[in-house]
């Protein structure tokens, strides 16, 4: 498993959703998180998203699944991917996933922190824009994804 760099400042990226919903993104960036060694921690915004995304990872794919847990499952050092509403991250992830308004503490601490957010709310894509400011004031290399109309996914910035 790859833990955080100290020495390297932690890569931001931001997911601009308009042509799928958070619900169809999210497992396959995680899924490609763990791919790559790292543990993940995903924090939303609030418990009612938590619970849908809890349900999401379960049955994204017919035959597969995201094993993953909270605080009420206990062992939190010990899962995988990590579900909270706070900045915790009790099992030394290495990305930080940030939905329904989440907000880094810190840019600190990580390989990279996701935010996903959807385009069509505008406070979503003003808190967005507020957190890009504070991961480049940062120091941070930041990217910005939007998915074309086909579905694939375009660095524009």
């Amino acid at each position: 498993m790859t833990s955080p760099s100290s020495s390297s400042p932690t890569e931001v990226l931001f997911y601009h959703l308009e042509q799928q919903t958070l619900e169809k993104v999210l497992p396959s960036l995680v899924e490609k998180t763990l791919e790559r060694g790292w543990r993940a921690v995903i924090q939303s915004g609030s418990q009612e998203r938590l619970a849908v995304i809890d349900q999401a990872l379960w049955t994204y794919k017919d035959d597969s699944f995201l094993a993953h847990g909270s605080a009420k499952d206990g062992f939190a050092a010990e899962q995988p991917v990590y579900l909270t509403t706070t900045g915790e991250t009790p099992n030394g992830a290495g990305v930080r996933f940030l939905v329904d308004g989440a907000e880094a503490e810190a840019f600190t601490g990580f390989i990279r922190i996701v935010y996903l957010f959807d385009g069509n709310d505008t406070d979503a894509v003003k808190t967005a824009r507020s957190q890009w400011t504070a991961a480049k004031g940062a120091g941070c290399p930041v990217t910005y994804w939007q998915q074309s109309a086909s579905g694939k996914w375009e660095r524009k910035a």
